[in-house]
C-alpha cells in the first residue's frame, strides 16, 4: 500500500509542476501584444470590384442644368455634387457620374471620326479601357454619336477599392458646337432608365 501511495504522490507533484510551468509561460506573455503588421509595400494593385452597388433610385428627381454661357440644357439628378474639371462640369453621387463638356468642333462627329480620334485618346486616359463600340442613335435632340466603353475607376481613397465602370458618351452637335455628355456607373448597375432620361433631356437653346 505504501508503494502505491508513494507513486500517487509523485504523480500529483509532477502534474502540479507542469501546470505551474505552463501558467508561468502564459503569465509572462504580453496579453495586449498583436501579430506583427504584414509588409504590404510590395503588394499588387487592389482587384477591381465586380459587383458593387450603384443603382440610381427609381424615385430620383432631376433638374435642368444650363451653363453660364447658355446654348443648351440637360437634366441631371437633383442633389448630386457638382464640380468643375477643366472645361467640363461633373455631377457625382456615390459611384455614378454625369459629365457635361462643350467643345468647339468644325464638323459634326461621325462614327468613323469618333472611332479614329476619341477612342485612341480615351485609351490613354482611362485605366484598363476596353469594350469600345461606336454607333449612331437618335435622342429627342436628334441624331447623336454614342460611344460605349468600360474602364476602371480611380481607387477609393479610404478603402482602396477599384470599380469597373460602364460609360455612355453622347456627342451632340449643332452649327459648330459640340456637347459631350458622358454617363458612367458600375457595369452591373441597372441605370438604363436614368441614363435615358438624361440623354433624352438634352436640348439646344
Amino acid at each position: 500500500m505504501s508503494r502505491v501511495r508513494t507513486h500517487g504522490v509523485v504523480a500529483l507533484v509532477l502534474a502540479a509542476a507542469v501546470s505551474t510551468g505552463c501558467s508561468g509561460a502564459s503569465a509572462g506573455a504580453d496579453p495586449g501584444s498583436a501579430p506583427a503588421a504584414k509588409d504590404t509595400s510590395g503588394a499588387a494593385a487592389p482587384p477591381t470590384e465586380s459587383n458593387p452597388p450603384g443603382d440610381i433610385p427609381d424615385n430620383q428627381a432631376y433638374v435642368a442644368y444650363r451653363p453660364s454661357g447658355g446654348g443648351f440644357t440637360v437634366k441631371v439628378p437633383e442633389g448630386w455634387a457638382r464640380t468643375a474639371k477643366g472645361t467640363a462640369t461633373v455631377f457625382t453621387d456615390k459611384l455614378n457620374q454625369v459629365r457635361v463638356e462643350a467643345v468647339p468642333a468644325s464638323a459634326a462627329p461621325t462614327v468613323p471620326s469618333v472611332t479614329a480620334q476619341v477612342v485612341p485618346r480615351l485609351k490613354g486616359q482611362v485605366p484598363k479601357f476596353g469594350g469600345a463600340g461606336v454607333t449612331r442613335v437618335t435622342r429627342h435632340a436628334g441624331p447623336v454619336v454614342l460611344l460605349k466603353y468600360q474602364g476602371d475607376s480611380a481607387s477609393d481613397p479610404v478603402t482602396g477599392k477599384v470599380v469597373r465602370d460602364a460609360f455612355e458618351r453622347y456627342a451632340f452637335y449643332r452649327q459648330g458646337h459640340e456637347v459631350d455628355v458622358t454617363l458612367s456607373g458600375p457595369v452591373n448597375a441597372d441605370n438604363v432608365d436614368p441614363w435615358r432620361i438624361v440623354s433624352d433631356s438634352f436640348s439646344w437653346q
